[in-house]
């Protein structure tokens, strides 16, 4: 079997797999992150449906950072946006859903175009501090409440009364908000994979290998690294309404902090920045140990445990972020990299 053939068997598998795990009822001990050990219990679903947020996310993340080879540092607040502009438009205006989703990503759109029109006269690491200037300034915007929208630190809590039913943040549509999270994963991987491997796709990792090179063929970079940018804002802004119909709450901590733009490229970095799937896997496994983590510290028997274990283990950023350190020592390329080398060896010895 051909590697793009078996790729395409593994996605399809994997598809399947992630999309009838609702109707699976089987109790899996020590492995699962919610406290009851049971595959479509609420809290796995709501794990689950975490991992495939920001699987997405990391996902829109890789087409600048990996594809692109512009390191930015300004994904959290295209997430962000589409958490409080969905929020307030929902809870403040009492706007139905859709005229919200479209304020929603016309909001971002505007904001994409703008500040990455910005943030791409400089290049090098003078990019990638105006684009964390640009996320703390938003950060501390959402922070200071204005005019009482963002609800400051005390958060503010999604009002779903003008949300179809199956939408509502009740326990009982935990099933269904799984979906639309696997739904958001699914249509930013189909956008991400057309977008890549067109060629327009070749232009980003063009510029990522030589941007000099382009200009040289009469060709301008900034236009593409303009769309790489827009197109990995808009994918965050995706993910943040998924998320806010998930949580339910848009605290700045949560979604606007440096935090998550370090943990989001983290996740594209263990997984393998430039391979699509490396993202998506890198992320649900990071998001799945950060949370099976709270709940190993959560145990009545963690207690006992000597301390030598008891304080990196009520630490999961810590341990996630160790295990980083020892990826990009000795697993160059991350877990896309790890594969594809085992592959070659592989073949080595087939042909051998």
């Amino acid at each position: 079997m051909s590697v793009s053939r078996r790729g395409v068997v593994v996605a399809v598998a994997a598809f399947l797999i992630f999309l009838l795990v609702p109707f699976i009822g089987v109790h899996v001990p020590w492995i699962l992150p919610s406290t009851v050990n049971i595959i479509n219990s609420t809290g796995t679903l709501e794990v689950l449906a975490l991992c495939f947020i920001f699987a997405g996310v990391a996902l829109g993340y890789d087409v600048i950072f990996g594809f692109t080879g512009l390191l930015s540092l300004g994904p959290v607040m295209y997430f962000a946006t589409g958490v409080y502009v969905f929020d307030i438009t929902l809870t403040h205006w009492n706007w139905p859903l859709v005229p919200a989703l479209l304020c929603t990503f016309g909001i971002s759109l505007v904001l994409a175009i703008v500040f990455g029109a910005i943030a791409l006269r400089v290049s090098g690491i003078a990019f990638t501090m105006v684009t964390l200037a640009f996320a703390q300034a938003f950060y501390y915007l959402i922070e200071d409440n204005p005019h009482g929208l963002t609800g400051g630190d005390t958060g503010l809590a999604l009002v779903s009364s003008r949300l179809p039913g199956f939408m509502s943040g009740a326990v009982s549509n935990t099933r269904n908000l799984y979906w639309i999270a696997f739904g958001f994963l699914v249509v930013s991987y189909a956008i991400v994979w057309m977008v890549t491997e067109s060629a327009t796709g070749h232009v980003f990792v063009a510029i990522r290998e030589n941007e000099r090179r382009l200009e040289v063929l009469g060709i301008r970079p900034f236009g593409f690294k303009l769309g790489a940018y827009v197109l990995s804002s808009l994918v965050a802004s995706g993910g943040g309404v998924a998320y806010i119909l998930l949580i339910g709450t848009a605290v700045p901590s949560a979604v606007a902090s440096t935090t998550v733009t370090l943990s989001i490229l983290i996740m594209v970095v263990l997984g393998g920045a430039g391979t699509r799937w490396g993202a998506v896997t890198g992320a649900m496994i990071y998001v799945y140990l950060e949370q099976y983590l709270l709940k190993v510290s959560a145990e009545p028997s963690f207690a006992n445990l000597p301390s030598f274990l008891r304080v990196p283990l009520s630490q999961p950023q810590f341990l996630l972020g160790a295990i980083f350190v020892l990826f990009v020592l000795f697993v160059p390329g991350g877990i896309a990299g790890m594969v594809g080398r085992f592959r070659v060896r592989r073949e080595g010895r087939n042909r051998g």
